[in-house]
């Protein structure tokens, strides 16, 4: 395991996540020449590198870099179900993804409710091999869903 420190590892995930995407801040993304979208985000030796494409629906996935080199990757596939507001469902979704926690730094919360939303989380495993799916319902049914993956690489 190249004595990875699982818990700064999972810290700074969460703080990248912060930082970035859940920010909702779209000044930080990076249109590519390939048409998908770059997020960076830095901090010591650290390093996290966002890249996704779409819309509607979307794919991407995550890098950690340590000391420049790959430590740990989650890659991610979702979509807004047909005729559904994909604005409100994806304002929901940074609100949702803006409350996790180091404990669990990928994608939101297990569970956040905000009036007719509610976001659910349902993960497997740990930081070195973990996997997902989270869903947002609206008056209680389903309107997006989203799958995820991951772990260290490279050790």
């Amino acid at each position: 395991m190249n004595n990875i420190n699982k818990e700064e590892l999972k810290k700074f995930i969460n703080e990248a996540g912060m930082a970035t995407y859940a920010s909702g801040d779209e000044s930080i993304k990076e249109k590519q020449p390939d048409g998908s979208t770059t997020i960076k985000f830095e901090n010591g030796n650290y390093k996290y590198h966002d890249n996704y494409f779409g819309g509607e629906p979307y794919g991407g996935r995550e890098v950690v870099f340590y000391n420049n080199k790959p430590i740990w990757m989650m890659v991610y596939y979702g979509f807004v179900h047909p005729d559904v507001n994909n604005g409100e469902v994806y304002k929901f979704l940074i609100e949702s993804l803006s409350i996790s926690t180091p404990e669990i730094p990928y994608r939101g919360p297990l569970s956040h409710e905000n009036g007719i939303w509610k976001y659910e989380n349902k993960i497997s495993g740990e930081v070195e091999n973990f996997s997902g799916k989270e869903k947002i319902l609206k008056n209680g049914e389903c309107v997006y869903e989203a799958s995820y993956m991951g772990g260290f690489v490279d050790q």
